[in-house]
């Protein structure tokens, strides 16, 4: 019944977690059953070891959440020494969130990660800064969106998904660019710039001054931006952005995406993926529904 596929990768449901609010899955044992998952994808990963961002970095604002983490991490010889071996025995797709500064050190990452046998796929960040280029971040220019995508594409030979930021012009045009790359999907949104003021201490709440927001505030964008890009390409569109219920992730498959991730939500009820899971079998029993993908574009 809620059967799904996502290029190569064979999904329970379609229900995924978001990289950077699940941990590595481990740490949710105690609240779901994570062999029920679509799958989840683990925290950013990157090339060495990295501390984040000083704190201050994370902050809760109106039907949201305000974050600048950056990408805290053991690195990728930790994860796969380590933590891939303490998790690869599940039953659920785990895919890796693969980040970094340069195209050498995404690159890097996506061939010892594909060298994993229980890790069906891979989640580009593109919205990490390019700091040869003074910090912009690849996934705002198409161009260098694609030239990300091009060489992760040449070393890493499975699912190879593509995370998209909404902070540009047209995310229409970057999902192109990485669709005509090599990208097998593209997942979208990341969180959208965003800044909070404590107006008692006169400073900005985060010790970064801006950060990424999440949560229900961004969803009506998150659900536009999915309705674009799933009119625009033709490979798979994985959603997110501030699904909290079923109700939540059905508008996301309606206007086009094949399965979507949980994310702010996971910190405000750890089991909540369980209950959009049944959420979706309930609503596919109540209108009699045999196969979820009937109603996956229906917008």
């Amino acid at each position: 019944m809620l059967n799904v596929n996502i290029h190569n990768l064979k999904l329970k449901n379609p229900v995924l977690t978001a990289s950077g609010t699940f941990g590595y899955g481990e740490e949710f044992a105690d609240f779901v059953d994570l062999n029920r998952l679509g799958g989840f994808i683990v925290k950013g990963t990157t090339g060495t070891h990295r501390e984040g961002n000083p704190y201050p970095r994370m902050a809760e604002t109106p039907s949201g959440m305000l974050n600048a983490v950056g990408l805290q991490n053991g690195g990728v010889e930790k994860f796969c020494t380590e933590v891939y071996h303490r998790i690869k025995h599940l039953d659920t797709n785990i895919i890796v969130n693969v980040s970094g500064s340069s195209i050498e050190e995404y690159c890097d990452v996506a061939s010892q990660i594909d060298e994993l046998e229980k890790i069906p796929a891979i989640e580009l960040n593109i919205s990490c800064p390019n700091v040869k280029k003074g910090g912009m971040g690849f996934g705002t220019n198409p161009d260098m969106a694609a030239q990300v995508v091009s060489a992760v594409r040449k070393v890493y030979h499975k699912t190879l998904i593509v995370k998209l930021t909404p902070n540009v012009t047209s995310v229409v045009d970057i999902a192109k660019a990485v669709e005509d790359a090599g990208a097998d999907s593209v997942s979208l949104i990341n969180t959208m710039l965003g800044m909070a003021v404590d107006v008692e201490r006169q400073r900005p709440y985060l010790s970064t001054i801006t950060g990424g927001l999440s949560g229900p505030a961004v969803k009506p964008v998150a659900v536009r931006m999915v309705w674009q890009v799933a009119h625009a390409v033709k490979i798979p569109v994985i959603g997110l952005g501030g699904i909290a219920s079923a109700a939540d992730a059905l508008e996301f498959l309606m206007v086009g995406a094949k399965a979507v991730q949980i994310g702010t939500a996971n910190f405000i009820d750890p089991a909540v993926t369980m209950k959009v899971i049944d959420g979706l079998e309930d609503y596919c029993k109540r209108h009699g529904i045999n196969d979820i993908n009937e109603i996956i574009g229906i917008i």
